[in-house]
């Protein structure tokens, strides 16, 4: 077997252990690039993704995905959204990235956007 970076083992990590926490709620997963960021809302159980959002995005574009600002867009769009989906409260999965800089600022967003988790 081969061995894990330390990205894929702590990605690992923080999904088993958000499997014993979700008790039947979404997941909202984050990916960041070097120049973007992306955010889902997932559903596990239908194996579906409700809603989506990321600086890719024609009302997004204009905003910078490798900032905190740009990451903070993304995230308040997304609360958005998923509220208009009747979603109100998530786990939050953050793969293997550290709990900070593009990564928290979108989750502060997605919580002032009246997301809970």
């Amino acid at each position: 077997m081969a061995k894990l970076s330390l990205f894929d083992r702590r990605r690992r990590r923080v999904r088993t252990a958000l499997r014993a926490r979700a008790a039947g709620k979404p997941r909202l997963s984050v990916h960041r690039s070097g120049r973007h960021i992306y955010a889902q809302v997932i559903d596990d159980a239908a194996g579906k993704t409700l809603v989506s959002a990321s600086t890719l995005e024609k009302d997004l574009k204009g905003k910078a995905g490798g900032t905190r600002d740009g990451a903070a867009e993304v995230g308040k769009t997304l609360a958005e959204r998923a509220k208009k989906a009747g979603v109100s409260s998530v786990v939050f999965d953050r793969g293997g990235f550290l709990f900070h800089g593009r990564v928290k600022a979108l989750a502060d967003a997605a919580r002032n956007g009246g997301l809970e988790f």
